[in-house]
């Protein structure tokens, strides 16, 4: 039991569960225009999204503590190094434009990490944290394969990048109201601002907002709404949920694990 305890842990704490979360996110995507998607770019987007986020995560601690590590934290930084190499074997197997988009949506995320702009990072300027955060998930996983399938980019996909970006953000507010204890005051994060049943209320109209968007596209599948309808309804549920205090993985595995489950319904509703 303990020897899966610390699989798990290592599954979560290593960004596997986020970075699948991300591939199902482009695979909805996929799925709902019907592009073609060359096999390395799915590897690349994968370990993008997982060396990414352990960048994130980890560069500051790896920085002040590196000879005082843990073992699981070593672990992962292998792991990370590993991933970062086969990254680089997918991007050399992809066009040139993929990988000059994806070199801007990683600027974002390296800034979002270290402080190059005034001795701050993106993530200790005000209030601009979670947007920094939806725009890079919902920039890879709906304008980035239309890049690489070569398909011209409607007015459709816009609304859809528009409606992704609103569901990161309501991804991401159980992760800021567990936040609230640690995170500094200079962050103004929504809960910290707003509070966290005002959040919790803010978290629901983006969710609706998220739906009205769906009935200005041009074209939309049932399967993709009804999977999409479930999903928010589940989202909010978690949302109105959360607390300050939380269960260990309630928003790093089950909130974050969503994306994963609105795949799944969608495939299931596709064979309807």
């Amino acid at each position: 039991m303990k020897f899966l305890k610390r699989v798990f842990a290592f599954y979560i704490n290593s960004s596997i569960h986020v970075a699948l979360a991300v591939v199902a996110l482009l695979a909805i995507t996929v799925l709902e225009y019907n592009l073609t998607i060359v096999k390395p770019f799915w590897g690349f987007l994968f370990l993008a999204a997982l060396t990414g986020y352990n960048f994130v995560k980890y560069a500051k601690v790896a920085g002040l503590h590196h000879r005082s590590l843990t073992h699981s934290l070593k672990l992962i930084q292998v792991f990370s190094a590993v991933c970062f190499a086969l990254l680089i074997y997918f991007a050399l197997q992809l066009r040139l434009a993929v990988l000059l988009l994806t070199i801007g949506f990683g600027m974002a995320t390296f800034l979002y990490a270290v402080p190059v702009i005034r001795s701050k990072n993106l993530r200790n300027f005000s209030g601009i944290k979670i947007f920094v955060v939806a725009f890079v998930w919902a920039g890879v996983s709906v304008i980035l394969p239309f890049v690489a399938s070569k398909v011209a980019i409607t007015p459709d996909v816009l609304l859809t990048f528009f409606q992704r970006m609103l569901i990161v953000v309501a991804l991401i507010l159980p992760f800021e109201i567990r936040d609230v204890p640690y995170d500094g005051l200079n962050l103004k994060t929504l809960p910290q601002q707003l509070g966290v049943k005002n959040t919790k209320l803010l978290g629901l109209i983006i969710l609706l907002l998220c739906l009205v968007v769906e009935f200005f596209k041009e074209y939309s599948e049932i399967s993709y709404l009804a999977s999409l309808l479930i999903f928010c309804v589940v989202l909010g549920w978690l949302l109105v949920i959360s607390k300050t205090h939380q269960t260990r993985y309630f928003a790093s595995f089950w909130v974050e694990g969503l994306p994963l489950m609105w795949l799944l319904l969608y495939l299931l509703f596709e064979q309807f």
